[in-house]
């Protein structure tokens, strides 16, 4: 019996499956494992975005250009033991993954007032944790120094779009683009500690834990968007 096409809930079952034997494959370790299921991770959430139609819709092409890049950063990062010019190439992927996020969430506007504007101390709280980041990993930084406090703002600005844009969004999905957004500064943060201050056990796997839910709640806000 011919089936048809699968459905986006499916499509995101399939995901958290690959992810669940991605991160097993990171705690028993298998790293082949690993090589083989960190590549399906952003076409799987492609796929269902593309699924929830109207992929048309140039917001979406936003979003189907973020994964894009993050799927390019991720591919690049599994080569990073061969020289930093692989980390450098993943980092600059991911930074246009961010601006392909930031502008989506810019472009969310509408006419109700700017959640930062409400609040601006959230404006303080973002900046602040950000500095304090920096601070903590400078001296270990060398001559990534310029390439990590670029990307540090980039990832701090994506926050602070999507926290802008809350307002303007119906709130479910705006709740889950904050989601994202904070545990992608999770993720990074993580990732950033290990390879520039100190190495700390599992690190691979919350770096990919957190990074998976933030890629998942990003995707899951422009499926319920729609």
């Amino acid at each position: 019996m011919a089936t048809g096409p699968l459905k986006v809930s499916e499509i995101f079952i399939l995901f958290w499956t690959a992810a669940f034997v991605h991160l097993l494959g990171s705690v028993i370790p298998l790293p082949l494992l690993q090589f083989t299921t960190k590549p399906l991770l952003m076409p799987l959430l492609a796929a269902a975005l593309i699924a929830s139609g109207k992929i048309a819709d140039n917001n979406k092409k936003l979003l189907l250009a973020g994964i894009f890049f993050s799927w390019v950063g991720d591919v690049l990062l599994m080569f990073d033991y061969r020289g930093a010019a692989y980390f450098i190439a993943g980092l600059a992927s991911f930074l246009c993954a961010h601006i392909m996020y930031i502008i989506y969430f810019l472009k969310a506007g509408g006419q109700q007032p700017s959640l930062l504007k409400k609040r601006p101390l959230l404006i303080v709280a973002v900046l602040a944790y950000t500095v304090a980041l920096v601070l903590l990993l400078y001296p270990g930084l060398g001559p990534m120094r310029l390439p990590v406090l670029v990307y540090a703002g980039v990832i701090a600005t994506m926050l602070l779009c999507s926290l802008h844009a809350f307002a303007q969004l119906p709130v479910n999905a705006a709740r889950l683009f904050i989601t994202g957004a904070a545990f992608f500064v999770l993720s990074d943060s993580l990732l950033a500690i290990n390879r520039f201050y100190q190495p700390y056990p599992f690190a691979g796997t919350l770096i990919m834990l957190t990074y998976c839910i933030a890629q998942f709640c990003i995707v899951r806000g422009g499926v319920v968007r729609r």
